[in-house]
């Protein structure tokens, strides 16, 4: 299974503020026991939302709307997508994090099956077709 790992964002990354070295150490570290274990197939960090845009849509009508945005507890900081044996062991991974008073969120993939009937063949064929587009993209 898939999960998504949410980094939620703090005050401090919400000002721009960088990470110390000794973070960055201890969480490369941290990614490359991840990579190891063939658990990490993407993580990355993200910007502050001041550097961020919205859009709303209402309808036929789309609002830009720009950062910053003003409730920190629901902006996202960065991630990771993980690929693991089950959600016991996602949070096993996530407990060796380098994190100090955080709050980091795990969330279900969802695949193909979890649609139903509704992603017939014809969708499904469609789908694969763009992810295996996706990933030449990704090496360019």
């Amino acid at each position: 299974m898939r999960v998504m790992v949410i980094v939620k964002a703090s005050k401090e990354s919400e000002a721009g503020e960088m990470p110390s070295q000794q973070l960055l150490e201890e969480m490369t570290t941290y990614n490359e026991q991840l990579v190891k274990a063939g658990v990490m197939l993407a993580g990355e960090g993200l910007q502050a939302s001041s550097a961020g845009k919205r859009v709303r849509f209402d309808g036929d009508k789309r609002t830009v709307i720009d950062g910053p945005f003003t409730e920190t507890k629901e902006l996202i900081a960065g991630f990771w997508l993980w690929q693991v044996r089950s959600m016991d062991e996602a949070v096993e991974w996530l407990k060796r994090a380098p994190f100090q008073g955080d709050e980091v969120e795990i969330r279900r993939v969802a695949e193909a099956e979890d649609f139903g009937e509704a992603f017939t063949p014809e969708l499904r064929e469609r789908e694969k077709q763009l992810l295996e587009q996706s990933a030449k993209n990704a090496g360019r």
